[in-house]
């Protein structure tokens, strides 16, 4: 297990009755381990006036998240005289929705997809009704799945067809840990379904024996679509199946990427929302929901713009056009007939992938 460390603004938080108990209850699970960015407590406490709200986020979000927090604080601070400390997990989408359900006390969460965000209501720690609290059903960024390849595309990667071609060594991560993952198999499948109208009808079987195609070529399978981009800067592989946002990001700082878009993918969704359970808990339920609601506004659209995210904004994203092109065939999820039947067609016991890996 590695070294735990917290991502903090501004103070080292109070320790309260309970933290080792759900320390470890975290950290003995299965699939959430013990994070370096994970909080050493998990939990809120209040003194002279502050509040400390626990974030619970994917790890794509993070660097976006950084430039945010200390926006809102001010914000807060300004309207209310109150000073809002932050504690901070990111981990891989289904790994951070399995800890909170298992314990990990997040006030606000931001997650990959919706699924995630369900499998905290299927908990009883998220009101229900979570989508209609906020514009855009709850989904607070957008983006696409791209291609990402070397400097200067030396295998001239066009299209996911491309990545069945011998040789070619792709990146995606895991979709049984990752959000990310399952955002990228679920456009590599659509883009088969695609493909097969060209013959008059949507067939899944075809579609199934394109990931397949894709999935023979893979040259491994990590925890999260941030770690998935760490492997592929350390040099694995040939090109990553991404999130737009992940390669315009690290192309920002300076690394040197292609980006092909694919005629057929997929539109991503990620949500955010109160963990009305814990804040309810903590006492944090009002900070908690300005902060998700902050998420909405321009200032915070235009900071996620800034970091590669395609804004739910209109005007944000209007003003962000020429540099998120819109593919001729994208498709969101309603496509592929909605996230239950995705999880049902895909990603059940007996599903599509579960076929893939087993070779059936």
């Amino acid at each position: 297990m590695r070294k735990q460390t917290m991502q903090n603004h501004d103070r080292k938080p109070a320790l309260r009755p309970g933290l080792l108990g759900a320390l470890l209850l975290a950290c003995i699970l299965v699939f959430t381990g013990c994070s370096k960015d994970a909080p050493v407590n998990g939990t809120v406490s209040a003194a002279g006036g502050d509040v400390t709200l626990v974030i619970g986020a994917y790890s794509v979000a993070k660097d976006a998240m950084a430039d945010i927090l200390p926006k809102f604080q001010q914000e807060w601070k300004e309207k209310t005289g109150q000073t809002v400390k932050f504690q901070e997990s990111y981990e891989a989408s289904g790994t951070q929705a399995r800890a909170i359900a298992g314990g990990f006390e997040a006030d606000v969460t931001l997650l990959a997809m919706e699924g995630d965000v369900d499998k905290l209501v299927s908990a009883g720690l998220i009101d229900k009704d979570w989508k209609t609290k906020h514009p855009d059903q709850g989904m607070v960024t957008r983006s696409i799945v791209v291609l990402g390849t070397r400097e200067g595309n030396p295998l001239g990667i066009k299209d996911f067809k491309d990545l069945t071609k011998p040789g070619v060594k792709v990146l995606y991560p895991n979709p049984k840990t990752s959000g990310g993952a399952q955002w990228d198999i679920n456009a590599i499948y659509g883009a088969g379904l695609k493909a097969s109208e060209q013959q008059g009808h949507k067939d899944p079987a075809a579609a199934k024996a394109f990931l397949e195609q894709v999935h023979k070529n893979v040259e491994s399978l990590d925890k999260s679509g941030r770690a998935s981009m760490a492997a592929f800067e350390y040099g694995v592989g040939d090109v990553i199946v991404t999130y737009e946002n992940e390669l315009l990001a690290r192309i920002q700082q300076g690394v040197k990427y292609d980006v092909v878009i694919p005629e057929n993918t997929i539109l991503i969704e990620n949500p955010a929302a109160v963990v009305d359970a814990f804040a309810k808990k903590h006492g944090t339920t009002k900070v908690a929901e300005a902060f998700v609601k902050y998420l909405w506004s321009k200032e915070a659209q235009e900071i996620f713009a800034a970091h590669g995210f395609r804004p739910v904004d209109d005007e944000v994203l209007k003003a962000n056009a020429s540099k998120y092109p819109v593919p001729k065939g994208l498709f969101d999820i309603n496509y592929l007939g909605g996230w239950d039947e995705v999880r049902s067609t895909l990603y059940s016991k007996r599903g599509v992938w579960y076929q893939v890996l087993a070779g059936i």
